[in-house]
């Protein structure tokens, strides 16, 4: 059975609470990490980083992975995130095919739902993690136009996986999904980029 890895959780125990790092945020999003809860997850992306730049990347936000109980995933193939001690991978569509691999190296598997396709294959690849988005207007997409309450629902049910709202989230948006979502018998997770940087940057009084 392989080894589990230090920034992984048990079936059952996902986090609520995501970080998506996002190139425009630079360094600051060590600063946006270092300001989630204790237990919360981080999905790595910053596929337009040179691979040494990346890895930099990834060492530093593992040591505050380290200190607060943080989820590591990965975005790309298992074998790199396992290989930089990531706890999972997120899967991207055209990845899909890796989901087995990634489940025999014992990582979690998220992948990105942004309309029916996606959330098929998400079911059909068992992820474990449904990002699902955007649910709000976001201004790591400008223009693009938000799913919605009603159509996040039904992408969130279609994924099989659990599902965790990304786009224009706030902890007050996220409380309003939570309870939309009981009748549905959904506990999604919520994510964001520009809210954890807020917090991070905003002065103490």
């Amino acid at each position: 059975m392989p080894r589990r890895h230090p920034f992984s959780r048990p079936s059952g125990r996902l986090p609520r609470r995501w970080l998506f790092t996002d190139a425009r945020l630079g360094d600051a999003v060590l600063a946006a990490a270092a300001a989630l809860p204790p237990g919360s997850g981080i999905v790595i992306r910053d596929d337009d980083r040179a691979p040494g730049d990346r890895w930099r990347l990834v060492r530093r936000l593992a040591r505050i992975a380290k200190t607060r109980s943080l989820l590591l995933l990965l975005a790309g193939r298992p074998a790199l995130a396992r290989r930089w001690g990531a706890g999972g991978v997120h899967l991207r569509r055209h990845h899909a095919k890796h989901a087995p691999q990634a489940r025999r190296l014992g990582l979690i598997v998220s992948m990105p739902v942004h309309d029916p396709r996606e959330a098929r294959a998400a079911r059909r690849a068992r992820a474990d993690l449904a990002f699902v988005s955007p649910l709000h207007p976001t201004r790591s997409h400008p223009g693009a136009p938000a799913l919605g309450r009603a159509a996040w629902l039904g992408l969130a049910r279609l994924s099989g996986a659990r599902p965790v709202a990304l786009g224009g989230l706030t902890p007050a948006r996220a409380r309003a999904l939570h309870r939309a979502s009981r009748a549905s018998g959904l506990a999604p997770g919520w994510a964001a980029i520009d809210h954890w940087l807020e917090k991070a940057t905003k002065p103490r009084r």
